[in-house]
C-alpha cells in the first residue's frame, strides 16, 4: 500500500477482503473441474469490477489505470486465472466505451459492467499472434451488414461469453485494413471450437471463434473503417498493465505462503526460518515482487497521463512482471 491514496488503500482492501472470502477457498475447485465461475464474478461485479475504467454513465466505476492495477493484483491473490479474465473482460467493455457511438455504449456496456454479460477479445489467430497486423478474417459489406469469415484462436470465454470483440480486415493488408466489430453470441455463422485442455488457467475456459458467413451489422462496428488495429493496439496497453498486475498478486499471494511454510515447518529441532540461505531465498522473492510492483504501477501512471513513452511501458512492465512474478 506503500505510496497510494487514502482512495486507493480502501479499493485496494475491498478486492483483498472479496479475493479473500470469495475466491481462495474455491480456486482449486475451479481449476480441478474447469469451473467458470460466473456468479462470483457478477458479486465482484456489484462492488464495480466489471467496468474498473469505464465512464460511470453506462454502469462503470471510472477509475484510474493505477487504481485498476492495483483492483486486479488484489483480486489475484485470491484465483489468477479468474482475474485475468475478468481484466479482458474489463479491457473489452472500455474498448465499447471508448471507441463506440453513444447508441453502442447504451446498447452494450450496462450489461456487461454488471456483469449479466460477458465479453471476449479475439485479435490471435491460428496464423497471426505477434504479428497481429498480419490477421486473415475478413469482413466484406454487402449493404447495412458485413459478412465475416475465418476464426479466432486460444479465445479466453469463447464459447461461454456472451459479446466478442473481433479484429477483422475490411481493407488491404497491413494495419490500415483492419476494423473492429463487436459480435452477439447466436448470430448466424457464429461458432465455437473444441474447449482447449490446459494445463492452468482452467477457470476461464479456451476455445477457438469461428465465423462462416456470419452477418453482422454494420452498426455493430467500433470506430470508423480502417481504425480497428489502433482500437486492439490502445486496448491492449491496458491489456498488459492488466495481466501483469494479475503476475503480482498470484507472487503476492506466494511470498506469503512461502514466509508462513518457513515459520511453522521444522527441520532439525527448529523452524526453517531460521536457515540462513532460506531466508535469502525470501528476502529476494521479496524484492523481485516489489521491482515488479514499481515497474507496473509507473506503466499505470503513464498510461493515464497519456504520456509518449505509455506503451514501451506498458510493455516493459508486462514482459518484467509476468517473468520475475513467475519466478516467484
Amino acid at each position: 500500500s506503500t505510496g497510494l491514496t487514502e482512495d486507493q488503500k480502501e479499493f485496494q482492501k475491498v478486492a483483498l477482503d472479496f479475493a479473500a472470502k470469495e475466491m481462495a477457498p474455491y480456486m482449486a475447485e475451479w481449476d480441478e473441474k474447469e469451473i467458470f465461475p460466473v456468479e462470483t464474478m457478477r458479486k465482484a461485479a456489484q462492488l464495480g469490477f466489471g467496468g474498473i475504467y469505464v465512464k460511470p454513465d453506462v454502469g462503470g466505476s471510472g477509475l484510474s489505470r493505477l487504481d485498476t492495477s492495483i483492483i486486479f493484483e488484489a483480486l489475484s491473490t485470491g484465483c489468477t486465472s479468474t482475474t485475468a479474465y475478468m481484466s479482458i473482460h474489463n479491457m473489452c467493455v472500455w474498448m465499447i466505451d471508448t471507441f463506440g457511438n453513444e447508441e453502442q455504449r447504451q446498447r452494450f456496456c450496462p450489461s456487461l459492467c454488471s456483469m449479466e454479460k460477458f465479453a471476449s477479445y479475439c485479435l490471435t489467430e491460428p496464423g497471426s499472434g505477434s504479428d497481429a497486423a498480419s490477421l486473415l478474417t475478413s469482413a466484406q459489406r454487402k449493404g447495412d451488414t458485413y459478412v465475416l469469415n475465418g476464426s479466432k484462436a486460444f479465445i479466453s470465454g469463447g464459447g461461454d461469453t456472451d459479446v466478442y470483440v473481433v479484429m477483422c480486415r475490411t481493407g488491404g493488408p497491413g494495419p490500415k485494413g483492419i476494423s473492429c466489430l463487436v459480435l452477439e453470441k447466436g448470430m448466424p455463422g457464429l461458432s465455437f471450437g473444441k474447449k482447449e485442455k490446459k494445463v492452468g488457467w482452467n477457470s476461464q475456459p479456451t476455445r477457438a471463434v469461428i465465423f462462416e458467413d456470419c452477418i453482422v451489422p454494420v452498426g455493430n462496428r467500433l470506430g470508423a473503417e480502417g481504425q480497428g488495429f489502433s482500437i486492439a493496439m490502445q486496448g491492449l496497453n491496458g491489456g498488459r498493465i492488466n495481466i501483469a498486475s494479475c503476475s503480482l498478486g498470484a507472487a503476492h499471494a506466494s511470498v506469503l505462503l512461502a514466509q508462513e511454510h518457513l515459520s511453522v515447518r521444522k527441520q532439525f529441532g527448529e523452524p526453517l526460518a531460521n536457515n540462513q540461505y532460506l531466508q535469502f531465498r525470501l528476502a529476494e522473492m521479496a524484492t523481485r515482487l516489489l521491482a515488479a510492483r514499481l515497474m507496473v504501477r509507473n506503466a499505470a501512471r503513464a498510461l493515464q497521463e497519456g504520456r509518449e513513452d505509455a506503451a514501451v511501458l506498458c510493455s516493459m512492465a508486462k514482459l518484467f512482471a509476468t517473468d520475475e512474478c513467475f519466478g516467484v
